[in-house]
């Protein structure tokens, strides 16, 4: 009985969902829409940082940059910083990770998709989609990559 008291109920909810830094650049313009051809290569950086507040209390931070660029010239460069405040309770260790690197950039995604589809369209530039991002394969990606880094480690020793 004395167990059962212990085990904390497990909770998980959005407290806050808040956009923490946002920055465009636009430096070939005006020039860049006199042209006739719009085909920039884009570079997607992503990542994902975590920050317990205080007890059941995180933030999570979603910081995707985009660079749009034509031969070698920076069209646009877009970078924002999505997060939210989640209350976690009662997870621990593995089911604790998996919950801050992946569920909860998955919740914070749609909303800074919006916002940097809108940012850019109010630079001036075509639509830009976001495609979907499968956070659960990033994370168990970065899991593998840790574990592949710690048994090399190891052997080094």
């Amino acid at each position: 009985m004395a167990e059962e008291e212990k085990t904390a109920e497990k909770r998980l909810s959005i407290t806050k969902i808040y956009m923490k830094d946002f920055s465009f650049e636009s430096p070939q313009s005006p020039t860049i829409f006199r042209r006739d051809e719009w085909k920039p290569q884009t570079n997607l950086n992503l990542r994902s940082a975590h920050k317990a507040v205080e007890d059941d209390l995180h933030e999570i931070v979603l910081t995707i940059t985009i660079e749009a660029k034509e031969a070698d010239k920076t069209c646009f460069l877009v970078e924002l910083q999505q997060a939210g405040l989640f209350e976690i309770a009662g997870y621990e260790g593995e089911e604790l990770q998996a919950i801050v690197g992946s569920f909860c950039p998955n919740i914070l995604f749609p909303y800074a998709r919006e916002s940097i589809a809108s940012m850019i369209q109010k630079g001036g530039f075509p639509e830009f989609v976001l495609q979907p991002i499968n956070f659960d394969a990033l994370y168990m990606q970065s899991k593998q990559q840790q574990m592949t880094a710690t048994a090399e480690d190891a052997e080094k020793h």
